[in-house]
């Protein structure tokens, strides 16, 4: 007579394939790519475009150009654009990753020998950028945010995988700051691209970043929404309807007005709006 409790084998799990995909408007983002595979194994492959990619979950084992890789914690790797590479699960659980495809506007082909050497980065800085990359990549209306993040993040994978040369500390540039300052303002509704204020100040998209943080203390993307919702609480007193007031305030839809609304008021616009006297 079997004992009670015994139990028989276990039944093997079905292979894990989830994934989203989309392209955004943030120019030099191809595409992004979120997986979790468990059994999947990817053949030798190539990409025209730069794979930037981090491991959430899991680990990935991958050849790139006849030498083995992995992407233990905290690390970030990236594979050049035109050398094969392959990847498959390190166990059984498989893996979660998220990925960014960039093109050559970037990062150029003067980076991929030092790619090939050197593509998984121990960087818990960018390993923390990359994902709030990603996250404001996965948001519509937040483009000018991951603009500026991936100009930032580009500028620091240049720095560890070209020679650094000795540079001398930034100094600040308010005028600059101002005029960017002045740029926001004037397009608060419409809002700007990163690469079109550059274009109009004349100034790289790294250092105009850098002079508007250093300056005010706040990244653009940050006055930008902060002047936003400003203007929108002020709607709202008036009577505005939610839906309404984020049409004319520059936000996406009610839902991005509502979530950087809460974010720096504690509430809802609903209940900014109800809480009119």
């Amino acid at each position: 007579m079997a004992s009670q409790g015994r139990r028989g084998p276990r039944a093997p799990q079905a292979p894990q394939r989830e994934i989203s995909a989309w392209r955004p408007r943030v120019p030099g983002v191809v595409e992004v790519f979120h997986a979790h595979y468990t059994e999947y194994a990817y053949p030798m492959h190539v990409h025209d475009a730069w794979t930037l990619l981090i491991v959430d979950d899991g680990a990935v084992r991958y050849d790139l150009d006849r030498h083995e890789h992995g992407t233990p914690h905290d690390t970030v790797s990236l594979l050049p654009p035109h050398v094969p590479h392959n990847g498959s699960p390190v166990t059984e659980h498989g893996f979660r990753k998220r990925v960014l495809y960039l093109d050559l506007s970037r990062l150029d082909e003067s980076l991929i020998g030092p790619a090939v050497d050197g593509p998984d980065l121990v960087d818990p800085v960018l390993r923390y950028r990359v994902g709030q990359l990603h996250t404001a990549l996965g948001h519509p209306g937040d483009e000018l945010e991951a603009e500026s993040r991936l100009t930032l993040i580009a500028e620091r994978l240049r720095g560890r995988l070209s020679p650094r040369l000795t540079a001398e500390p930034p100094r600040p540039d308010r005028p600059l700051a101002h005029r960017l300052r002045e740029l926001l303002d004037e397009r608060l509704e419409q809002g700007i691209a990163l690469d079109e204020a550059s274009r109009l100040v004349h100034a790289h998209p790294a250092h105009l970043v850098r002079a508007f943080s250093g300056a005010y203390g706040i990244a653009p993307h940050q006055y930008l929404m902060s002047r936003r919702v400003d203007r929108a609480r002020r709607l709202l007193l008036d009577g505005g309807k939610p839906a309404e007031v984020a049409t004319a305030t520059g936000f996406y839809d009610q839902s991005h007005l509502t979530r950087h609304f809460k974010r720096l008021v504690g509430v809802t616009p609903g209940s900014y709006r109800a809480s009119s006297r």
